[in-house]
């Protein structure tokens, strides 16, 4: 069973988008991915993204994805939303990616835009709509043009928030403007997906985030959110200027490759990384020991 939602976060304030921890010899780790699941959870998400890009979405199989999703499901699933990164450049197969995720417990849907085909708006629509259609679950958008070529544009954005199941968009655009004008012309729950811009964004509308930096820092991203919706906006800066090198360190190579050392450095389950990705070099590792540690991150 989910956790209890509302139409304002319907997956929760603060989510982290999960690495898929993998074995020396690059195999799944379920029991790795369900121990830093139930972690994450304890250190303040109330949702996780599992199969998404910062889990190595594209080197993971359909079977692969399923048993994650079973596998963290089984974990959280009573403590925290798990939304199944669903979304490719082909829409049937995410149809049938949502179908699958949907069979093995997950909670709700994460659609990214297609990547690399560049549809024009129209099939950026029929594409999302489809794959809306094929479960009951509820669909979280994933606007990030930097990653797939193409952006969803306000007018898409707010046509596809009348859909019945999809209620949420998590966006990565970096374009404050075209958020608050979706924003204030839709029924869409705002959800940040760029670390840096999580508190700005919470400025025009947003309810939450979904972060990468909620690996190491997820109870101070959930202060910022509770002291901003509180009115006490000097507090939530404060916050986000505290997490300033953490949000810079986590990103100054693929944020996949510096989270995994860093919860290495914590002794979490992460494993290595598929290739085209590599593991972080010593120098990388020496200067991310460093912007954690500005950022107060123990190690």
């Amino acid at each position: 069973m989910a956790p209890t939602s509302t139409s304002q976060t319907p997956f929760g304030r603060v989510l982290t988008a999960m690495v898929t921890p993998f074995t020396a010899d690059g195999g799944l780790d379920l029991d790795g991915a369900q121990r830093l699941a139930a972690h994450l959870v304890d250190s303040g998400n109330d949702g996780l993204v599992v199969n998404g890009t910062t889990g190595e979405s594209p080197t993971t199989s359909d079977a692969e994805k399923a048993q994650l999703v079973r596998a963290v499901v089984e974990a959280v699933g009573d403590r925290a939303h798990v939304v199944a990164g669903v979304g490719t450049n082909d829409t049937h197969h995410s149809a049938d990616l949502a179908r699958q995720a949907e069979a093995a417990g997950a909670h709700g849907l994460l659609v990214v835009t297609p990547y690399y085909s560049k549809p024009p708006q129209e099939g950026l629509y029929r594409h999302t709509t489809h794959i809306a259609d094929a479960t009951g679950l509820p669909v979280m958008l994933y606007d990030i043009p930097g990653r797939s070529g193409v952006a969803l544009s306000h007018e898409t954005l707010v046509r596809l928030g009348e859909h019945p199941r999809i209620v949420a968009n998590k966006d990565a655009k970096g374009d404050l403007g075209a958020a608050a004008w979706a924003i204030a012309r839709s029924d869409l729950a705002w959800y940040s997906g760029d670390d840096i811009l999580n508190l700005p964004l919470l400025s025009v509308g947003a309810v939450g985030a979904v972060s990468v930096v909620g690996h190491l820092v997820a109870g101070e991203l959930r202060g910022m959110i509770e002291a901003f919706l509180a009115g006490d906006v000097a507090k939530a800066t404060a916050i986000h200027q505290r997490l300033l090198p953490v949000f810079t360190g986590i990103f100054r190579t693929q944020g996949v490759i510096l989270t995994k050392a860093a919860l290495g450095l914590q002794g979490l389950p992460a494993g290595p990384l598929r290739l085209p990705l590599v593991g972080a070099t010593p120098e990388e590792i020496a200067q991310l020991k460093k912007d954690l540690a500005a950022g107060g991150v123990d190690l």
